[in-house]
């Protein structure tokens, strides 16, 4: 059995305090003093605790919320799931995908609340953003998306804005089995598919196709991330 490494204990250190402050974050959100709560409460070293979530609350937000996503990765990729998923057409592979990444959280709908509601706010909207972008990554990637130039962006950061609004409507929907959430989701996706079809329409259009030509040149050169030159940041972690 390999040995563990200092990553390792991190890591379970981080489950670990996460178990153990979820029941407490609905009523007093993820804050500095729930951390300590959590240390106290699961018997981890402190020292070890603080290593773990160096910022306190929005740490564990994060930790969270990237906890999900690759739960949501490793279920995706497992041969069930992955199956079923490439017996859909791709705006059902989303659902689905959007579907069970927020059936992951839903007995802790609170602090999804709030963690969105910490992570809304103007010093944390850049990771908040992040780990939206996140989430649509791992979403695209277990859905079999292979582009590799600007489509790669512009297909995350759609849906990235699909996933959290779909999230929001969640959050206040008391519909039984979130049935709302799911037609709304539903909605959201097929505006999406309308505006793909927009732009297939407006590339088949000579006129247009010329017309947006000097465009199309400067962003073929955009390449997703491990592409090769022109490539952007990095994925998200």
């Amino acid at each position: 059995m390999p040995r563990k490494t200092e990553s390792d204990h991190i890591e379970e250190t981080r489950n670990t305090l996460l178990d153990a402050v979820l029941p407490h974050v609905a009523f007093d959100g993820w804050t500095n003093q729930m951390l300590e709560h959590a240390i106290a409460e699961s018997g981890v070293d402190a020292g070890l605790g603080h290593l773990a979530f160096p910022r306190g609350g929005i740490d564990m937000a994060l930790a969270f919320h990237y906890r999900a996503d690759r739960h949501l990765a490793e279920e995706l990729a497992g041969p069930k799931a992955k199956a079923n998923l490439e017996s859909l057409r791709i705006r059902e592979r989303i659902a689905y995908a959007v579907r069970r990444r927020i059936e992951l959280v839903a007995d802790d709908r609170e602090a999804v609340r709030r963690g969105a509601t910490l992570l809304t706010l103007p010093m944390n909207a850049a990771e908040g953003a992040k780990a939206l972008w996140n989430t649509a990554d791992v979403i695209w990637t277990a859905c079999g998306d292979t582009s590799q130039d600007y489509n790669w962006y512009t297909k995350r950061a759609i849906l990235s804005s699909v996933y959290s609004a779909t999230v929001l409507y969640w959050l206040g929907d008391q519909s039984e089995g979130a049935a709302r959430t799911w037609e709304f989701l539903d909605r959201r996706i097929e505006n999406v598919m309308q505006f793909e079809k927009a732009k297939a329409a407006v590339r088949s259009n000579p006129l247009m196709k010329l017309a947006l030509w000097g465009p199309s040149q400067i962003l073929s050169q955009v390449k997703a991330p491990g592409m090769g030159p022109g490539a952007g940041p990095g994925r998200a972690s």
